[in-house]
C-alpha cells in the first residue's frame, strides 16, 4: 500500500482525543494497510492514526509474536493488572526513551476492520505496547509518563 509520513510532536493532533469510527468500509482497510506498511518501515511496533494526522480511534500493534497484527478500533480497556515498568520510544519522538510504568495485564474490547467486536487480553511486552497505542487515541503521549528519561548507555543495559 502506501508508507504515511510520521506526525513529530508538537502537532496538536498527538494530544487531542481522537474520534470514534463508524464506518467500517475499504477506505478503513486501505488506512489500516498503510499504517501496517507505515509502522514496518519506521521500526515500529505499534502505530497510532494521529501519528500519520488522522483523528480516529485506529490504532496497529505488531510486536513480531504469535499474534501477528492486532488491529484496535475504538478500543477500549475493560481490565488491568499488575504493575511493570519498562523502556518506551514512539516514532513521534525519534530518538527520545523513557521508563514507563504501565499495567503488566490489560483486557481489551476493540472492533476488527469489518466491525467485529473482539475480546483481547495481553500481558508484558505486548500489554505495554497496546496500553501506549490507545493512549494516542486519546490523546495522551509517553513523555507524560516517563519516570526517567533513557540515554544510549541505559537502552543497551536494559536491552542486555
Amino acid at each position: 500500500m502506501a508508507v504515511k509520513p510520521i506526525v513529530m510532536f508538537p502537532a496538536d493532533v498527538l494530544e487531542q482525543p481522537c474520534e470514534k469510527v463508524t464506518v467500517f468500509d475499504r477506505k478503513l482497510t486501505r488506512l489500516i494497510k498503510d499504517m501496517y506498511d507505515t509502522m514496518i518501515e519506521y521500526d515500529g511496533v505499534g502505530l497510532a492514526a494521529p501519528q500519520i494526522g488522522l483523528s480516529l480511534q485506529v490504532a496497529i500493534v505488531d510486536i513480531d509474536d504469535h499474534h501477528g497484527t492486532i488491529e484496535l478500533i475504538n478500543p477500549e480497556i475493560v481490565e488491568k493488572r499488575g504493575e511493570q515498568t519498562g523502556p518506551e520510544g514512539c516514532l513521534s519522538f525519534p530518538g527520545l526513551f523513557g521508563e514507563v510504568k504501565r499495567a503488566n495485564y490489560v483486557k481489551i474490547r476493540t472492533y476488527n476492520r469489518k466491525g467485529k467486536l473482539r475480546i483481547i487480553e495481553a500481558e508484558g511486552f505486548l500489554a505495554r505496547a497496546i496500553q501506549h497505542e490507545i493512549d494516542h487515541l486519546d490523546g495522551v503521549l509517553f513523555t507524560s509518563k516517563v519516570e526517567k528519561y533513557l540515554d544510549e548507555e541505559d537502552l543497551e543495559s536494559v536491552e542486555g
